[in-house]
């Protein structure tokens, strides 16, 4: 029987930029087997900055200069954290993130890239937005250029930064503005264009002036007003839109790090080790170059990515390190706002369009390396049982609630429970048990994993278990935790222990519920589960109850299913999978609060689906309900997922349990009635009369909840959809 191999080693990449990007592409094509590579990023996705111009002036759409992390991570093998590093131990070799426990590695590299003094400025954070990150940005500048349109803002821009990126953003954003009366004004501190060749220089201010640019060089903004930037000396720029391209730095944070730093950047050696902590790396922006001081350039970036994972790969047992000889000079490609662009190399400009299409193809190339998303097919034996190739299908197994067995499955294998002692047994959600007075009910809940990382997946498979305890009126009481982890060192062991209890913690103690211990085993992958009991004070909310009339209140939106489903066959874009990830961990405590002294009956929507789930309502009084479609409440990106024929392993158990029961289109909306949902949200069925009160208060709670349909007479039990 094949074992997968132990980890015996972390390598943790801090920062998402160019050089990682490439580290992670190079790392999926051949990966190093007993390591445990962790990506840590505040975003999904990272932004390829050579396009930003053309992205601007109307030439590529935003998505074209995304690097999916999350997709490209998926590849590698590697678990992604979303946060923001604040901190970098090398003595406890851990990296700090806010809100959650210290990362621990034994090899780490920072790409993290630079800062901007800009947000200091009086009234810029109200009233600007930097070319950094460029998130913000492009929504800022889009949503700008929808009120220019409309007539309902002057074309008035002021850009503070006149360095290669102040001027293509300039002459970008004039492209785009053809055709309306526009006032652009460029900024600077000291002279424009500082870092590149004369003659270049030269042309590109020409190429302003073309387009009407205004320049003010040798003058610092004093401060950013809902008017405009107010200068140094006075002057008062008009403007609704102001743009930070200037005043980088290094992150403040790398300053308690202990690290040899120059000006602020990590001193790195020629094999891009920090100069005092040889198990920490560096790249990008943020380092610098002791050996061979180099001005901050994409470039570098680029070709430092094969020498940093040469040398990761060193540093973690195999190979011999490599020095990185940066050339002395390079080719600056500046686009100049239509399909056109200069050149800059030893001061022998060239431009023209042709140029536009050298570049274009450069920066097609680059991004083509993260785009192929193609998973490798199951190969099977060549002699093998009847029934495997049906078996293992053209999909992954899911993990989360996909991994669970059908309905059917469950209910065959089942026994009946008749004692005086349990109130409630198998069928609900939690047992009850009786002791006196006493009323205690318990439930159970185990996941296979469905990200890498134990701090999430404990806060998700809490957040689950937890659901079965707040669906039936509980109060949580106490925890018992299961975990499976794959083969890994003793010290990798206690790492990943710790940080799943943590997340545990996180999620179970607000709750209310004690973690009181558990059991631990390593298996072939991490599996985590949580047995939970809470005490009753009142009546038990089952899923029986519900009567004709009333309303369907659910509490969370659907899709987490195919989304996961789409992210194991690396289809799903990272920004999709993070909001399906957010919302996996909402707590639903508040929730059950507003609704259980209304609700007749309530569940939490998991494994089985909102159909499935709805049909446990209403078969033990024979009712039926109707649900609204188009009210379902819906995860960002689901719903097209769907379209494109995504699935989820258990959706077809899923359906087949609903045969002759559930009617409802052939749509992809409809396919989300049957759509396990892992953490999913509550089901009500609550008085018509109290509905919208009850939904008014849940959506000010934070809730994304909808009425989603109605119980009915109709002779039952049936769903239909509509």
């Amino acid at each position: 029987m094949h074992t997968p191999l132990p980890l015996t080693r972390d390598l943790v990449l801090i920062g998402g930029g160019h050089t990682h990007a490439l580290v992670l592409h190079k790392w999926a094509m051949t990966p190093l087997a007993g390591v445990r590579v962790t990506l840590i990023n505040p975003d999904p996705t990272a932004p390829y900055t050579g396009m930003l111009p053309g992205h601007i002036a109307g030439h590529y759409p935003r998505d074209a200069l995304e690097i999916d992390l999350i997709r490209l991570a998926r590849r590698a093998g590697a678990r992604v954290i979303l946060g923001r590093a604040e901190g970098l131990d090398p003595t406890a070799r851990q990296v700090h993130l806010p809100g959650r426990p210290p990362i621990a590695y034994d090899v780490a590299s920072v790409d993290i890239g630079i800062t901007s003094d800009l947000p200091a400025l009086p009234g810029y954070i109200e009233h600007a937005v930097s070319a950094k990150p460029l998130g913000a940005y492009a929504t800022r500048w889009q949503d700008w250029l929808a009120q220019v349109q409309a007539g309902e803002l002057p074309a008035q821009i002021a850009i503070i930064g006149g360095g290669v990126a102040g001027v293509e953003l300039a002459l970008a954003m004039a492209h785009r503005l053809q055709g309306h009366a526009y006032e652009i004004t460029l900024i600077d501190a000291g002279p424009l264009l500082p870092h590149i060749g004369a003659q270049a220089r030269k042309r590109l201010i020409a190429h302003l002036a073309r387009r009407q640019v205004r320049v003010i060089e040798n003058t610092r903004p004093a401060a950013v007003t809902a008017e405009g930037l107010v200068l140094q000396d006075g002057q008062v720029i008009a403007a609704s839109f102001v743009l930070g391209a200037a005043g980088s730095r290094p992150q403040d944070w790398l300053r308690a790090t202990g690290l040899d730093l120059t000006e602020g950047f990590i001193s790195v050696d020629p094999f891009l080790r920090a100069v005092n902590a040889p198990e920490v790396f560096a790249v990008g922006d943020c380092a610098h170059m002791a050996h061979a001081p180099r001005p901050k350039a994409g470039v570098y970036a680029v070709r430092q990515a094969p020498i940093l994972f040469q040398n990761l790969r060193a540093a973690l047992g195999a190979g011999r390190m490599r020095a990185y000889r940066p050339q002395r000079d390079y080719l600056k490609l500046v686009s100049l706002g239509g399909k056109s662009a200069l050149a800059d190399k030893w001061s022998l400009p060239l431009e023209g369009r042709w140029l536009w299409r050298v570049k274009d193809r450069i920066d097609a190339k680059f991004m083509d390396q993260f785009r192929d998303a193609r998973p490798m097919p199951a190969t099977l034996p060549r002699a093998h049982a009847s029934g495997l190739a049906e078996m293992l299908g053209d999909r992954p197994l899911c993990g989360g609630c996909g991994a669970k067995m059908g309905a059917q499955t469950l209910k065959a294998a089942l026994p009946e429970v008749a004692r005086d002692d349990i109130e409630a047994g198998i069928g609900d959600d939690a047992a009850i048990l009786r002791m006196g007075a006493t009323r205690q009910v318990i439930a159970t809940d185990h996941l296979r994993a469905l990200v890498e990382d134990p701090w999430l997946m404990a806060q998700i498979a809490a957040t689950h278990a937890l659901g079965d305890i707040w669906a039936m009126g509980a109060r949580p009481q106490a925890a018992l935790a299961s975990v499976t982890l794959p083969r890994m060192a003793p010290e990798l062991q206690a790492r990943t222990l710790r940080e799943v209890m943590a997340g545990a913690e996180s999620v179970l103690g607000p709750a209310g519920a004690a973690l009181v211990g558990g059991h631990s085993a390593m298996g072939a992958e991490m599996q985590l589960g949580f047995t939970l009991t809470g005490l009753l004070d009142g009546r038990a909310l089952t899923k029986s109850g519900a009567q004709v009339g009333d309303a369907l209140i659910l509490t969370k939106p659907l899709g987490s299913g195919v989304i996961m489903a789409a992210e194991m066959q690396w289809t799903a874009p990272g920004a999709v999978v993070a909001g399906a990830l957010a919302a996996m961990v909402e707590g639903q405590a508040q929730a059950a609060d507003i609704l259980r002294h209304d609700a007749h009956a309530m569940t939490d929507v998991t494994g089985f689906g909102l159909a499935g789930h709805l049909a446990e309502m209403l078969k033990p009084d024979g009712l039926s309900a109707r649900i609204h479609l188009a009210a379902l409440p819906l995860l960002d990106g689901a719903e097209a997922l769907a379209g494109h024929g995504i699935a989820s392993s258990l959706a077809p158990a899923n359906r087949a349990a609903l045969l002759g029961l559930l009617d409802a289109p052939h749509s992809a909306r409809a396919a989300l009635l049957i759509d396990p949902q892992t953490a999913g949200g509550l089901l009500a069925a609550v008085p018509e009369a109290r509905a919208e009160a009850l939904l008014g208060q849940l959506l000010e709670a934070g809730y994304r909840a909808a009425i989603v349909g109605k119980v009915t007479a109709d002779r039952g039990p049936k769903i239909t959809a509509a």
